[in-house]
């Protein structure tokens, strides 16, 4: 408890301060909540109210509808982010008219500007930028996705492991979490033995999961950090199946359980990951798209993204999905030769440049020590190629001991023999959980937005001969920059059509780590060798 009280001190001087300063008041990109007392109480809210919006109007006279929730008894609230500075006002309206708790209720409030120093608030919420390829907040800053799978993290944790985690994520240079918000497969009740749900064709919403929950989302911001809530879990696997609401709920009652969560954490600085590890085409692509159009084909907060199952990928079938921000993908756990040609010459690395652009993001590439056989080289080699594959937007770090959220003693559920595996709180400072923080941190000091793969710029890809040698090439359109990813020490040979000069510098992914790199320059085009007999990181700059 000293902890979390010293953390909210630290906090309110970092600048979160600037998020919630009165009942009736917030700062832009802050949190409003209003809370609403019904009149009645109902048998099962979730259908007894067809609906229960409350319609915001700015300074500037924009209108917004937000979707309330029941939040248990006759206790009825709505959570919404500012977007202008100045007095807005809002009107509920609610499909039992007779209800003067939640119709007709009138109000406003006090936007003040922003003045803390957290990103996610000073830069304003997150959005896709038209025609990119890439995430940027709203002042046009860009965005670079380094997430960590805490599945089980925001359902298991106490609050002091939980505020651990955060800070250590923050200190590695993580920017966003991902994790599932319902019971699933991995994870059947939370810390407190409760469901997020009940019931199947006519489901019950349990509120005091969720206002556990509430604590741990709140957090995750409150570390300037991009909270990405699953709200649907759906692998079809004969284990745990029935853990899966995204799977075995009817479609219906999937929309009507996601909605829930979205009106719940829509003033939340969110990335909403709808599907978990599903199978989104041929015979459940259907389902899907309607689901994402019952979801989100209204306005709605936030960014929307699907987390495929394994090897699997959504780009063509989803190109017209207009609800769909970013393209996930999993190329799953494995360094077999399958795995590593379908991150390099797979449908990503073809089809990216054939489709309207979107962020292309693997959101589960090797965990590390998962099967007791994926090394920290391992969780290198997967999130470089797949960061090189297509416009760099991001990449995902997992290990087999945080995304349950291990502790000593504890099995994995539904997941295999468990033993071995290191807990969460030391998985964290395994050597990749580090390592993809380096990464992150020296993607950021280039134009990594500006970067489009080159392929075609190798005048050799040992990669054809040996799969795991494969070098990845990306390139700014003017080709002032170029960045280079080789797996193993080897000679990398690229055209230089322009016969440009270049300063070349070599990024050790091991030790974060620079050193100058010797390029050889002939007629058209450049070579250089990597010094040192592991990945390297090779950056050219125009002179």
């Amino acid at each position: 408890m000293m902890r979390a009280k010293a953390l909210t001190l630290v906090l309110a001087l970092w600048g979160y301060s600037a998020v919630c300063i009165a009942a009736d008041a917030v700062r832009q990109w802050g949190r409003y909540e209003k809370q609403f007392a019904s009149d009645k109480s109902y048998d099962n809210p979730l259908y007894d109210v067809a609906q229960f919006v409350v319609e915001f109007t700015s300074p500037t006279g924009r209108a917004k509808r937000v979707n309330g929730f029941w939040d248990g008894g006759r206790d009825w609230r709505v959570r919404f982010c500012p977007d202008e500075v100045g007095t807005w006002t809002f009107v509920s309206q609610c499909s039992d008219k007779a209800n003067g708790g939640l119709h007709g209720v009138n109000g406003s409030f006090e936007c003040a500007p922003q003045n803390g120093r957290l990103a996610i608030y000073a830069r304003g919420s997150l959005v896709r930028p038209k025609g990119a390829y890439h995430l940027a907040y709203r002042d046009g800053t860009p965005f670079f996705w380094c997430a960590c799978t805490a599945w089980n993290g925001a359902l298991k944790s106490t609050e002091e492991e939980w505020i651990t985690y955060l800070q250590d994520r923050v200190a590695n240079g993580y920017t966003a979490i991902q994790f599932v918000t319902t019971q699933w497969r991995g994870c059947d009740v939370d810390s407190a033995g409760e469901v997020a749900f009940t019931g199947s064709g006519r489901i019950r919403i349990n509120p005091s999961f969720f206002r556990r929950l509430d604590h741990k989302v709140d957090q995750v911001n409150e570390h300037g950090l991009i909270a990405a809530p699953v709200l649907l879990w759906a692998l079809p696997v004969s284990t745990g199946r029935e853990l899966s609401p995204g799977y075995y709920l009817p479609e219906d009652e999937a929309i009507l359980l996601a909605r829930y969560m979205v009106a719940r954490y829509g003033g939340h600085q969110v990335v909403w990951i709808l599907g978990g590890d599903g199978r989104y085409i041929d015979e459940y692509e259907q389902r899907w798209k309607n689901i994402g159009k019952g979801v989100f084909g209204e306005e709605h907060p936030g960014l929307v993204a699907q987390h495929p199952h394994g090897q699997s990928w959504i780009g063509r079938q989803y190109a017209d999905e207009h609800w769909l921000d970013i393209v996930g993908y999993q190329s799953s756990h494995s360094n077999a030769q399958g795995t590593i040609d379908w991150i390099n010459k797979g449908p990503m690395a073809n089809d990216w440049d054939k489709l309207p652009a979107r962020p292309i993001i693997n959101l589960e590439p090797n965990y590390e020590e998962i099967g007791h056989r994926i090394s920290a080289q391992n969780v290198r080699n997967a999130s470089y190629w797949s960061l090189l594959a297509t416009p760099i937007a991001g990449i995902t770090y997992g290990a087999n001991g945080i995304w349950p959220w291990i502790r000593p003693g504890e099995e994995i559920l539904n997941h295999g023999n468990s033993s071995g595996v290191t807990p969460w709180f030391e998985s964290i400072k395994l050597p990749g959980s580090v390592q993809i923080g380096y990464l992150a941190r020296m993607i950021q000091t280039l134009p990594w937005w500006r970067y489009r793969p080159c392929p075609e710029r190798l005048l050799e890809q040992p990669g054809d001969k040996v799969y795991h040698h494969f070098i990845s090439v990306a390139k700014t359109d003017d080709h002032d920059s170029v960045i280079a990813y080789l797996p193993v020490r080897q000679t990398i040979k690229l055209s230089n059509p322009l016969n440009l000069r270049y300063r070349g510098r070599w990024f050790d992914p091991v030790k974060n780590e620079y050193s100058t790199a010797e390029i050889v320059y002939g007629l058209n085009r450049l070579e250089a060798t990597s010094p040192a007999d592991q990945d390297l990181v090779l950056i050219l700059e125009r002179q």
